[in-house]
């Protein structure tokens, strides 16, 4: 007896390596998932100008941020704008400016889908292999009504689609279903009963992990996770030879890790506290 239906997440036909360069972009769901990589050791860069929400504003990021990764997370979460009616120009951030500035918009599936194909020009532009990875954010938005808020991921969900078929670099990660579908109980849900609770994005995050991330990735994340574990233990009394004795023994792992995996970017925590020891 089978008491929840799983989604299918196909193989996007290229592999994440270690430490590859990676950059996030979109909704709070793409900070999540951001921050895991961020964990892990990956080079991500995650929403650098902030949270974008909509096709246009991600677009902006995209312009703006000069980044050329290997592989690049794209979340919408939004087809609405706000225009600020002086201009017509699209804002990332109203920036607490009166409503009465601003006219709010639903933009189309042809006009989501041709910003993000913009986006996409211009990662390509910067590095001729990047992978772009589209996903549609599974936080409903309650500002809308829940049907609102269904008609405006339906548009995304359609212009994702659109770019997919258009790039052969470009893929869909389904978050939304698995969201909407294998976690549908509330119990996935943070406290406002809108967003994903912090099992729910280690759950989706898994999900990825399993399929989008090479042998030699999934082996590093395996070989990192003691030592993150170590690093992150809080000692009841830190100047104890105990401590100090168990940090020795981390920082050895650390150096060892430095070595198998070249290139491994230590956080400035790690450089600070093998300084502490030494």
């Amino acid at each position: 007896m089978e008491l929840m239906t799983i989604v299918d997440v196909p193989s996007p036909g290229f592999a994440i390596e270690p430490q590859e360069k990676m950059l996030f972009v979109g909704s709070c769901f793409a900070d999540n998932i951001g921050r895991r990589f961020e964990e892990e050791k990956f080079r991500a860069v995650v929403n650098p100008y902030g949270v974008m929400y909509n096709p246009a504003s991600i677009l902006h990021t995209v312009e703006r941020c000069g980044e050329a990764p290997g592989t690049a997370f794209i979340t919408l979460g939004t087809n609405h704008v706000y225009r600020l009616k002086a201009t017509g120009e699209i804002v990332d951030n109203c920036r607490k400016r009166p409503q009465a500035l601003f006219d709010e918009q639903e933009l189309t599936v042809d006009e989501c889908a041709g910003y993000l194909s913009r986006a996409v020009d211009i990662l390509v532009g910067r590095n001729a292999g990047v992978k772009v990875v589209l996903t549609v954010s599974p936080i409903r938005y309650a500002k809308y009504g829940y049907h609102g808020s269904r008609l405006s991921k339906a548009v995304l969900l359609l212009a994702a689609e659109c770019v997919v078929k258009r790039y052969g670099n470009c893929v869909y990660f389904p978050a939304y279903e698995i969201m909407n579908d294998e976690l549908r109980d509330y119990r996935f849900h943070s406290p406002d009963m809108l967003h994903p609770s912090s099992q729910a994005v280690e759950y989706i995050w898994q999900r990825l992990h399993d399929v989008y991330l090479s042998d030699a990735a999934r082996q590093f994340v395996k070989d990192w996770k003691p030592v993150k574990d170590a690093l992150g233990h809080k000692p009841f009394n830190p100047d104890s030879d105990e401590y100090r004795a168990f940090m020795d023994k981390t920082m050895l792992k650390v150096a060892e890790l430095s070595r198998k995996y070249s290139g491994l970017e230590l956080d400035e925590g790690i450089v600070e506290m093998k300084g502490r020891l030494r």
